[in-house]
């Protein structure tokens, strides 16, 4: 506050009143207050969910961290599920249960897949994909039970799996919701590379996977967490994003109720 006693030197010397310097302090106040508000006000913190920029948890996108520019394909699920699903209508993963329609179901800009006690769940794919490309979701899951499985996922476009390879780069195999999993399966064995991150999936967060000629990477909230970059891994064809909860069942006991949300999904070319 020195420049505020400090007179210019080219003012008469004249001393200020002490009732004129507390209203210039006030008014430097109130002055400081308002451009914080406005600043505050006008952040680019997005709501949750929705929206694509910087969020109040601080996460953002792989998209925007890394400048993939506009996507080729986006549903944000605000008018329910967009033109190019494919829904399951079947059995289930692995002969479990079954894959159901009415597992799905949109409120608010949100798709929700639900899973009951009999193992009646959703799986559904993205249309006709791309070779290469990065591909981004925003999801959360509620805790669930140890019998079913959140995923997004990469899929062969020519329903030629296992040869057709497989990319899951969110597979939430934990109960507590507190680690997620990737997998990248490859060749007519099924091999596969793995690896896990610790975070709490019960809050939202943005996963993605960038293909490239000559890796695949993983990205969590906008950070890289996995790449490999051997090309024996490598898928031999297009791939389109699917959303699936799984059921894996485990002997007789209670089947709890489990879901799985996505916010939005976004398909980028390379």
């Amino acid at each position: 506050m020195s420049d505020l006693r400090e007179l210019p030197r080219h003012s008469t010397n004249r001393r200020r009143s002490p009732a004129l310097l507390i209203i210039g302090i006030a008014v430097v106040v109130v002055v400081a207050l308002v451009a914080t508000l406005a600043i505050v006000l006008t952040r680019g913190d997005s709501p949750e969910p929705g929206g694509a920029g910087a969020r109040a948890d601080g996460s953002t996108t792989a998209a925007e961290r890394l400048a993939w520019g506009q996507p080729n394909r986006v549903d944000e699920f605000d008018a329910g599920l967009g033109p190019d699903w494919n829904v399951y209508d079947g059995v289930g993963h692995g002969g479990n249960g079954r894959r159901s329609p009415d597992a799905f179901s949109t409120s608010g800009g949100v798709l929700t897949v639900t899973g009951d006690g009999e193992g009646t769940t959703g799986g559904m794919g993205w249309g006709s994909g791309q070779k290469y490309g990065r591909w981004e979701a925003r999801v959360k899951a509620p805790v669930g039970d140890p019998t079913y499985s959140a995923l997004v996922l990469l899929w062969p476009d020519a329903e030629n799996w296992p040869v057709g390879g497989e990319i899951d780069f969110m597979e939430l195999t934990d109960p507590t919701r507190q680690s997620a999993k990737l997998f990248v399966h490859f060749g007519e064995n099924d091999l596969k590379v793995e690896s896990a991150v610790a975070v709490d999936a019960t809050q939202w967060h943005n996963w993605a996977v960038e293909w490239t000629p000559d890796y695949i990477a993983a990205y969590l909230d906008g950070k890289e967490w996995y790449r490999v970059t051997d090309k024996a891994v490598q898928p031999p064809g297009p791939m389109h994003l699917t959303i699936q909860l799984d059921w894996f069942p485990e002997g007789d006991g209670q089947v709890k109720t489990s879901s799985m949300q996505v916010d939005w999904v976004k398909q980028y070319p390379l």
